[in-house]
């Protein structure tokens, strides 16, 4: 691979995730980062006859954690978050950096909102897998 096909993640291309109407939001915006994670699970299947560990791949999953600043302007992140306490939806989170896609859909579990010393208001939202589909980038 060349050096030249390296990225930063300056200026993401989308960073969109559905509503309680499940409406795709485009609100990377609001997004001052973001974490997200594609871990899979192992089970220990080393027997005693072993100097070393075995492991079997089992299930994939997804979790992702969105930061930003509050902003309560119709279609935003407030619009999109403030309903994760009284729905229970799935909602399509959609991401994509040089042209690669990872579009999983999860559970939101919590809209935390923070004011800080300074000033600062600002927001968390943890997200995990919600359907049994392997997360797959396209």
């Amino acid at each position: 691979m060349s050096p030249t096909s390296k990225t930063s993640g300056i200026g993401w291309t989308t960073a969109s995730v559905d509503d309680a109407s499940n409406m795709q939001q485009a609100i990377k915006n609001d997004f001052t980062n973001l974490q997200f994670a594609t871990p899979r699970a192992v089970q220990d299947v080393t027997g005693i006859d072993k100097s070393a560990f075995e492991r079997l791949l089992l299930l994939a999953d997804f979790s992702v954690t969105f930061s930003g600043v509050f902003n309560p302007a119709a279609n935003m992140s407030h619009a999109v978050f403030s309903t994760i306490s009284s729905t229970s939806v799935t909602r399509l989170v959609t991401l994509v950096v040089s042209s690669k896609t990872l579009a999983p859909n999860c559970l939101l579990t919590d809209y935390a909102l923070t004011r800080a010393t300074g000033g600062a208001f600002t927001f968390s939202v943890p997200g995990v897998l919600a359907d049994g589909q392997v997360p797959t980038w396209s």
